[in-house]
């Protein structure tokens, strides 16, 4: 098949509670509809928890970020970034609504087994919007069942299942030795690597290049995004 006409295939490394991978969720989007092509592209999205150690009912969320950063006000700082950000992209940012921060593995496993069924892109987004927009618990078993219905997917017993545990974890794992060390981080047919948020138009011009001449990435940069 001509390399030209094949399909793109994106994959995503990012964490349903990192505020920046939904801007850079948004931010794809976008330079997919601005591309010049029509060529299919997959999008996956990947396991990778910021919080690895976090228990299993998660943590009072003033709790996590004074420790994460130190101070409320440093989180403050970010925050009106994101905001702003949020206003572009038409994200209703509520982190005030936000009372907890939740061990993310279930919702990656969720996302994975989205995966097996073609709703894995509506799934992220339901995450994403009952996390940052509404305030939900996405470690709670009962909010994760109203979210992937939310997005068209039964999971009841799926989720009290161990189905997804070892495939999840293998997932991660290959993240963490391509070098990953943040999120979002953005692999294109498995060459070119993009790290943090970027702006759509680096977005487009890293698509086109992957869909000519799918060469090698440079994956030594540190990724970005928290």
């Amino acid at each position: 098949m001509n390399q030209s006409t094949a399909k793109l295939c994106i994959e995503v490394y990012s964490d349903v509670i990192c505020p920046w991978c939904y801007v850079g969720k948004r931010r794809l989007e976008r330079a997919l509809k601005e591309r010049r092509d029509d060529v299919p592209v997959d999008v996956k999205w990947r396991p990778f928890q910021l919080n690895p150690t976090m228990p299993k009912n998660g943590m009072d969320r003033t709790v996590y970020l004074e420790t994460k950063f130190g101070s409320l006000n440093v989180f403050g700082e970010m925050e009106q970034r994101l905001l702003e950000a949020g206003k572009t992209e038409q994200i209703s940012f509520a982190f005030q609504k936000i009372m907890r921060t939740p061990n993310t593995f279930l919702a990656h496993r969720l996302i994975w087994h989205a995966g097996t069924n073609g709703r894995q892109d509506a799934v992220v987004e339901q995450l994403f919007k009952g996390y940052f927009e509404e305030g939900l618990d996405i470690g709670s078993i009962s909010i994760l069942v109203e979210l992937a219905d939310r997005a068209g997917l039964k999971v009841n017993e799926f989720l009290t299942s161990e189905e997804g545990i070892a495939e999840v974890k293998a997932e991660e794992s290959v993240g963490h030795k391509l070098g990953i060390r943040g999120v979002p981080y953005f692999i294109l047919n498995g060459a070119y690597g993009i790290s943090g948020a970027q702006p759509a138009d680096v977005f487009v011009s890293a698509i086109e290049k992957a869909r000519i001449s799918p060469i090698t990435a440079d994956r030594s940069r540190n990724p970005g995004g928290k």
